[in-house]
Parts: C-alpha cells; structure tokens; sequence
C-alpha cells in the first residue's frame, strides 16, 4: 500500500557513447576492473531519488522507461575493419546488456563518409524523443545519463513542464568529463565518479559496489 501517496515515475536516458566511455573505464582502467549493471544502477536511482522526493519510500519511486541512443556501423563498414568479428561481438554484447536491464535502444547510422567516422543526428533523436516521451508520459524524474553541454537546451525545456532533472557527474581524467553548464541547469546532480572512489558518502554506499558486474 502507498497511503494515498501517488507513484513517482523517473525516466533514464542514456547518451550512448558517453555511457559506453565509462563503463570502459571501470573495465579496463580503473581498479573496479568491471562494467558498469545497468540494472543495479536503476535500483540505486531509485534508492537515491526516493530518498529526495518521497522520504526514502523507494517503493514509491519506479523506473517507468529507460532509452539508449547511439550512432551504429553499417555491417559493411564493420566487415572492412581489421577484426570484423570482434566488434560484431561487442554490438552483441552491448544489446544482451540493454536487453537484459529492460532499455529500449535507439541507433542511428553512422557518417561513414567522414574521415574519422562520426556520429550523425543522435543528439538530435534524443532530444525530441527525450522531449516528446516526457510530454507523453509525464515523467516526474529524467535521469540524463550524459556528459555533454549541448543538452542544456533540453534540461531547460523537460523542467519547464515541470520535470525535475538528475545529471550523473563523472570526472575522469583523459576520459569524461562532465559539463558544468549541464550541471548548473539541472535540478540534481549526483558526484557517481566520486561515490564510486569513496570520495563522496552517501546513505546508499553500501549499494555502490552493486553497479558493477
């Protein structure tokens, strides 16, 4: 039973190459030597945003969506690369882990035209979709898992519906870093780079070890 007290609904969004940055960090560079569970991840978020907004009742606060957005290779950019099978392995291995935490991906093609490769309209496709699912949805929380300043316009736009904006903070040198001005226009930041390193306390430490796998 919640008391009459009304379910929060909290949305995550994730900046694929950013998110994928990361994760690779805590598996090939830093000692935690893991990647980053997605689904422990939510179960955190929920943990620390009820504890926010719904005095720590975290049955309250539910993971409504999650949404991945990244830029893709075309199976024959893929064949032409030094070791094709490896990397048709990593896409693979990347869908089992959204597949597996419940989150829906969105993949845009890659312009393959350009020298190196680079992303092409997935800032865009996450904005409006971003957008659009929270004017659908009306979702109470968006968790904005990027680093990029580009997305301030969106922040100010999901909070001008009313939605509050969590911006996961990680500051890893040589790696990711993330924006100040995104930072300043949230509604939440939470210092995740600095929780992990036991720089930070947090009432839900003991969950932090967790999120990796």
């Amino acid at each position: 039973m919640n008391n009459g007290q009304s379910l929060l609904k909290i949305a995550v969004i994730y900046d694929g190459s950013f998110f994928w940055r990361i994760s690779n960090y805590y598996r090939f560079t830093h000692e935690r030597q893991s990647h980053l569970n997605i689904s422990a991840l939510h179960n955190y978020l929920r943990h620390h945003i009820s504890a926010l907004e719904k005095d720590g009742i975290s049955t309250l606060c539910q993971i409504s969506e999650a949404h991945f957005f990244r830029g893709r290779f075309s199976l024959k950019a893929v064949q032409t690369t030094r070791d094709p099978l490896k990397q048709l392995e990593t896409d693979r291995f990347q869908d089992q882990v959204l597949m597996w935490a419940g989150v829906v991906a969105h993949y845009q093609p890659m312009n393959e035209a350009a020298s190196p490769p680079e992303e092409r309209g997935v800032d865009i496709s996450l904005a409006l979709e971003t957008y659009d699912l929270t004017v659908n949805r009306q979702f109470d929380v968006v968790v904005l898992f990027t680093g990029a300043a580009d997305f301030s316009p969106l922040v100010r736009k999901l909070q001008s519906l009313g939605t509050r904006v969590m911006v996961p903070v990680f500051d890893l040198p040589n790696y990711a870093k993330t924006s100040q001005r995104l930072l300043e226009e949230a509604t939440y930041s939470l210092p995740l780079s600095e929780m992990i390193d036991g720089v930070v306390d947090d009432e839900y430490e003991d969950m932090m070890g967790d999120i990796f796998r």
